[in-house]
């Protein structure tokens, strides 16, 4: 065989190694990005400040205050709606009449003992409108969507609700992201009036700082990855490249 032809095959053996290598290495990649998304999403489902036992309590208490307005007669014709966060229950809605309302106030704290403080923002006069109703629910979503896209806390932190287009926020939060939450609330189109019940911490948690570390760290493994793979397949594509080129000859 000439010297030429067999310096042709040796190259071509060659550039196959190395493409199969890089395709090794390009597969290997995969399981690290997956796993480096894998562990972002399970950041994402613990970020409530409130403990798997609070959070329950809570929807408990919901579920108690529904079901007495519900079934009381009395009730019947009130429009009533809740807001439960860490056992402290906002109140807001209308009522027929004072009395009413002091009597729903009455009941909640003998049937709802777990309650630790309840904020009665009831108004006594009719009942809104569905319009107003559907226009305080649109108000909610655009704070809510608000919350999305920032980065001073996470969206779960601040709970959102709208009466007559006062808009009531809830939550365990510092001063700074109190604030910031206050502000974008402010900015949603047809808000008259921002409430703030905020339970106010001095610091952020420790372990929620460390998990926000693990998740930049996590983060940016994934982008290095990313870039190493895009390094990989220019590679890999200039070897497949010279082979046909090897092959032409």
């Amino acid at each position: 065989m000439p010297l030429r032809r067999q310096g042709v095959i040796v190259k071509k053996v060659i550039l196959l190694c190395a493409l199969l290598a890089s395709s090794y290495i390009l597969s290997s990649c995969s399981p690290l990005a997956q796993g480096a998304a894998a562990v972002t999403t399970v950041a994402t489902m613990s970020n409530d400040r409130r403990s798997a036992g609070e959070i329950l309590d809570d929807k408990t208490i919901d579920l108690s205050l529904s079901s007495i307005v519900r079934k009381d007669t009395i009730l019947e014709d009130m429009h009533i709606n809740f807001m439960v966060y860490n056992k402290a229950v906002l109140m807001v809605g209308e009522s027929p009449s004072a009395e009413a309302r002091d009597y729903l106030e009455k009941q909640i704290k003998r049937n709802a003992p777990k309650i630790k403080q309840l904020i009665n923002e009831v108004a006594v006069m009719p009942n809104s409108s569905y319009l107003s109703r559907a226009k305080d629910g649109i108000i909610t979503v655009q704070i809510e969507t608000l919350f999305l896209d920032q980065e001073v806390f996470h969206p779960t932190h601040v709970r959102v609700m709208t009466e007559r287009r006062t808009v009531y926020l809830m939550g365990s939060v510092t001063k700074r992201e109190a604030e910031h939450a206050t502000n974008l609330a402010t900015r949603a189109k047809n808000v008259d009036k921002v409430v703030k019940l905020f339970n106010y911490l001095l610091v952020r948690p420790a372990k929620e700082i460390e998990r926000d570390n693990k998740r930049k760290a996590e983060a940016e493994r994934k982008a290095e990855l990313e870039s190493k793979r895009a390094e990989l397949e220019a590679a890999q594509a200039a070897l497949q490249q010279q082979i046909e080129e090897l092959n032409a000859n």
